[in-house]
């Protein structure tokens, strides 16, 4: 069984959290310049096993499309033309931001390092990730 990996998409930083091979635990991975996401993205993908790969779908409260979401789909299709045979599925990802500030605050983490915005992106993707696994459970 390969391992689940979720993308927070941002114009200049990207969150990736993963889960363990056995897809029950999500956890944060790495947080990367947007613009060389592909390459990390097939690195990674040439040294562990990825069954399915979830991107979070940034929208308003009212379902319309955010500024931000553009890009994802912009991204979503250059994943699907680089890496045809993995699947990727789109998540909700209101609310990750703030959820992961949350986390944060609540796990004791120092406004020093809740300042650095790689930190946020990354415990993004670990919510997003973790939503999706709770919502196929």
């Amino acid at each position: 069984m390969g391992r689940i990996l979720a993308i927070d998409f941002g114009l200049k930083r990207t969150g990736i959290a993963v889960t363990d091979p056995l897809q029950i635990i999500a956890n944060g991975l790495d947080t990367v310049p947007t613009h060389t996401l592909l390459v990390f993205l097939q690195t990674y993908f040439s040294k562990e096993t990825v069954d399915q790969v979830v991107i979070g779908m940034p929208k308003n409260l009212d379902n319309t499309d955010t500024d931000s979401t553009a890009g994802v789909r912009i991204f979503i299709k250059s994943f699907r033309k680089k890496f045809p045979l993995i699947p990727l599925e789109e998540h909700d990802e209101r609310f990750t931001s703030k959820l992961a500030m949350q986390a944060m605050i609540a796990g004791g983490m120092s406004k020093k390092d809740r300042r650095e915005k790689g930190t946020v992106d990354r415990v993004s993707a670990t919510i997003i990730l973790q939503s999706y696994l709770e919502s196929k459970s």
